[in-house]
């Protein structure tokens, strides 16, 4: 696996997580004393976090650190596609 895939699945994992748990980058910041800009830029996969700072946000999180890292199930995407679907037919309604 490529270094690059790595981070993307790390960002990809952080923003989920983080949406799960109804945060916004500035709320996880605040919790870890980071600056939003921090957030941001690891979920855009524009900068590696530190351990420390990866540390941090798992354990705001209240996750282990290797879960920001597991690849992302194949039924999470299909599970998104079928609420938005939800969401358009609601809408129509």
């Amino acid at each position: 696996m490529q270094a690059k895939e790595i981070q993307n699945r790390l960002a990809e994992n952080l923003k989920r997580i983080r949406k799960s748990q109804k945060l916004t980058q500035f709320q996880l910041a605040e919790m870890i004393g980071m600056s939003e800009e921090t957030i941001k830029n690891v979920e855009l996969s524009r900068a590696w976090p530190s351990e420390k700072t990866l540390s941090q946000i798992s354990e705001a999180l209240n996750v282990d650190v290797y879960h920001l890292f597991m690849p992302i199930p194949a039924s999470f995407s299909v599970n998104q596609e079928i609420k938005e679907n939800i969401k358009q037919v609601n809408s129509l309604i």
